[in-house]
């Protein structure tokens, strides 16, 4: 077999996997993905009185408004950008790690401190308070942080704690399949619903 006999085969094997590949499968797989699965096919966006506000699987800043319960810290920059989504790499020794995590804490008991029965401490701060999650834009935080925030949300907004209370019990999330991962507790769709009161 001669070099041009095998340069065109291995040409047209190229061509056919990247059309094959590159193409068609992907095609094929969000052509199914939009029929059986238009929601999470689509980002799951959230729609109020028909303008796009956020999605329920994208983490949103709050800006530290005291008014609504915050997010994770964002791993991405600028906060909670989608396009961006990816993990520091920094391990748990590292002295960038160690900084940021003292500055969320500090951050964090600065914002809920005052407005948490007893005064809070680093020892009481959640670790997803103050961690970013493996994405940076997770949308939910714990129930432990949220029960934290709650005292801030009620006080500020001049709503009974037990209210605030429910509405977490209302949008948390059960564990994946019933038994991967922890409850979570959606801060945009938990923030819309304190608005709609």
């Amino acid at each position: 077999m001669s070099i041009r006999k095998e340069l065109t085969s291995a040409a047209l094997g190229v061509l056919t996997l990247m059309v094959l590949c590159g193409l068609l499968y992907p095609l094929l797989l969000t052509g199914i993905g939009q029929v059986a699965f238009p929601d999470n096919a689509n980002g799951q966006p959230l729609y109020v009185h028909g303008h796009l506000i956020g999605s329920r699987i994208i983490g949103q800043s709050f800006g530290g408004d005291p008014r609504y319960f915050q997010t994770r810290p964002s791993g991405t920059t600028p906060a909670d950008n989608a396009a961006a989504s990816s993990f520091a790499n920094y391990g748990p020794n590292s002295k960038v790690t160690e900084r940021a995590i003292a500055a969320d804490i500090a951050a964090y008991i600065a914002l809920n401190g005052r407005y948490y029965p007893g005064g809070l401490s680093a020892a009481k701060v959640p670790v997803d308070a103050v961690d970013t999650s493996a994405s940076g834009i997770d949308p939910a935080i714990s129930v432990a942080n949220a029960r934290i925030q709650a005292y801030r949300v009620a006080a500020v907004r001049h709503l009974p704690l037990a209210k605030v209370r429910a509405l977490i019990v209302r949008y948390t999330a059960g564990r994946g399949l019933g038994f991967s991962g922890e409850p979570a507790v959606n801060v945009l769709e938990l923030n819309l619903a304190l608005d709609r009161l």
